[in-house]
């Protein structure tokens, strides 16, 4: 049976209109984007089986052309439109980031750090440099790695600093494990990057760990 033969109260797209998009549940959510389904499922049939396929919305957000155009309900037309409604969250939140304070705003600094590193497929390092009023003023990524390690270099990032003129900065980087749990190594980095900064007065600020649906902050654990 499809969407259009289901009670008016249980199709994603009356749902969404009448009780928010919170409301909804992330098949739902999916099938709205999707519109239609294919020969025997119906799209919240064909949005259930995606995210069973991929694991979790982040990892289908991430897939590859390849893998995407290869999936029951998906084609280049879709991926296309996907990575446009992708890109278009990420520029959002980059501009919603610039104008707040992001240490009253820890959601929204988690939001963008989960769009901007989650389901990378390489170990990703980055730096959100802040001014003195610990607005960003720009996001950089720094390193970029294989799957197990990435080398980071105190000496350039004090340079990026300085070249931001930044107060502050906050570090990022993905484990493409999807663990969200600092390594001995990132816990030794953290301190090395804190003492080079330091001698430029900028302050670190936190460092979080992006994992597949999860951000650990160093803060938040005492790390820092």
């Amino acid at each position: 049976m499809g969407i259009s033969d289901w009670p008016e109260g249980e199709r994603p797209r009356e749902k969404l209109l009448s009780k928010g998009a919170h409301s909804l549940s992330e098949a739902e959510l999916l099938a709205i984007f999707l519109r239609t389904g294919v020969a025997g499922k119906s799209a919240v049939d064909v949005a259930r089986g995606l995210i069973k396929n991929f694991g979790s919305l982040t990892r289908l957000f991430s897939a590859s052309q390849k893998e995407l155009c290869e999936a029951p309900g998906l084609g280049p037309a879709k991926y296309a439109q996907l990575q446009a409604v992708l890109e278009m969250a990420r520029r959002a939140l980059d501009e919603k980031i610039k104008t707040v304070d992001v240490l009253n705003s820890p959601k929204t600094v988690r939001d963008y750090l989960r769009l901007a590193l989650s389901g990378r497929e390489y170990e990703v390092f980055a730096g959100i440099f802040l001014d003195a009023q610990n607005r960003v003023l720009e996001m950089e990524e720094l390193f970029r790695g294989t799957l197990s390690q990435t080398s980071v270099f105190p000496r350039e990032v004090v340079k990026r600093a300085l070249h931001h003129n930044a107060a502050g900065v906050i570090f990022a980087h993905n484990h493409p494990s999807g663990l969200a749990e600092p390594s001995g190594a990132d816990e030794a980095l953290t301190a090395a990057l804190k003492k080079s900064l330091a001698l430029v007065d900028v302050k670190v600020l936190d460092h979080f760990i992006v994992g597949s649906g999860a951000i650990m902050s160093f803060a938040e654990r005492g790390l820092l």
